[in-house]
């Protein structure tokens, strides 16, 4: 499957990462499991932001809603305390609560005393909704589904009609997973940031390449009610504050793409940092922290911009065809592209 790049698109000027991947940021993976069954085009993709543990070890994190029409969970503690001690899932509508439910056992096998000794674990669940490419009610998603997604993580990102993107939508074409890098440099060494992005929204006929045609899909086009979730990881040493500063920043790049973010769009940006770990059980009042000079963040802020649309513009890319309840298919952008 050809990726943007590969049909001549490039978004912005920044440098890629070597795999031009979420997974350029050391130890971040990412999983799929895909489920093709009869009406049924499912899923679920894990991203896993470091190795070890999440909860006794967290990860600075930050949250932006562009737009709320959404039913994840967790993101409100992710907003209050700016750490993430989970995992995070990604998976249709009416398999939120399914995925939660894995993560949570996932962590509590990994540390007994959540929940009993401890606090109880935050687990992080976003989701679009692949209705009309799939059977939504069948409530298809299980936590084994969840589970394998986890245990499947590694470094190589398989795209487009994958894990949580195999029945989405995007622009009136197939959607998908995607994802996308951008390489910056940092008191004197390469640091990264990385998208991965669920693309299941924007109106058919709105789309704008990077080349500046307008792709027709040949789909009435109808108000916008898909969604994205954009996934953010970075090692450059960042606070909270500044996190969710560079994810307002994936917005630019879903608007390059001529978006407008309507009403019925769920539109939320998940970002996460490598760099400033924050221990469960501190051994002391404070807490050491590396931060960002904010003169340099305008990289981070154009890499956020960057890595967005090109992330986005690989799943519509790399999507292949899926027909669902009552023969609905949508047409692939790739097509379009070779004929034009």
């Amino acid at each position: 499957m050809a990726r943007a790049r590969e049909f001549g698109l490039e978004a912005g000027i920044m440098s890629p990462g070597a795999g031009n991947a979420i997974t350029d940021v050391p130890g971040v993976r990412v999983g799929h499991t895909t489920l093709r069954r009869g009406t049924v085009n499912t899923g679920v993709t894990a991203i896993v932001p470091q190795p070890g543990n999440l909860f006794l070890d967290k990860l600075t994190a930050a949250v932006e809603v562009i737009n709320g029409f959404g039913k994840s969970a967790g993101l409100v503690q992710v907003a209050e305390l700016g750490t993430l001690e989970t995992p995070i899932l990604l998976t249709n509508t009416f398999g939120v609560g399914t995925c939660v439910n894995a993560l949570v056992r996932r962590a509590i096998d990994e540390t007994p005393a959540i929940g009993r000794e401890t606090s109880t674990v935050n687990a992080v669940a976003c989701e679009c909704n692949d209705g009309p490419l799939s059977d939504i009610q069948a409530l298809a998603v299980t936590e084994a589904d969840a589970l394998a997604a986890l245990d499947a993580a590694g470094v190589d990102v398989a795209e487009g009609s994958v894990g949580a993107g195999t029945g989405m939508s995007c622009f009136g074409f197939k959607g998908g997973i995607g994802t996308a890098s951008r390489r910056i440099a940092i008191a004197g060494r390469d640091c990264h940031l990385g998208a991965l992005v669920l693309a299941n929204f924007g109106r058919a006929g709105d789309l704008v390449l990077p080349d500046g045609r307008r792709p027709d899909p040949r789909t009435a086009p109808q108000p916008e009610k898909g969604s994205i979730i954009v996934i953010l990881a970075t090692d450059a040493p960042v606070d909270q504050r500044q996190l969710q500063r560079i994810c307002r920043r994936a917005g630019a790049g879903i608007a390059r793409l001529g978006a407008f973010w309507g009403h019925g769009s769920g539109d939320i940006v998940l970002g996460f940092t490598t760099a400033n770990r924050v221990p469960h059980f501190p051994q002391g009042d404070t807490t050491p922290l590396a931060r960002l000079s904010d003169s340099r963040i305008d990289d981070l802020f154009r890499a956020a911009c960057e890595s967005t649309e090109e992330a986005i513009l690989n799943a519509l890319c790399t999507a292949t065809e899926v027909t669902g309840p009552g023969g609905l298919t949508r047409p692939l952008l790739s097509d379009w592209l070779r004929g034009h």
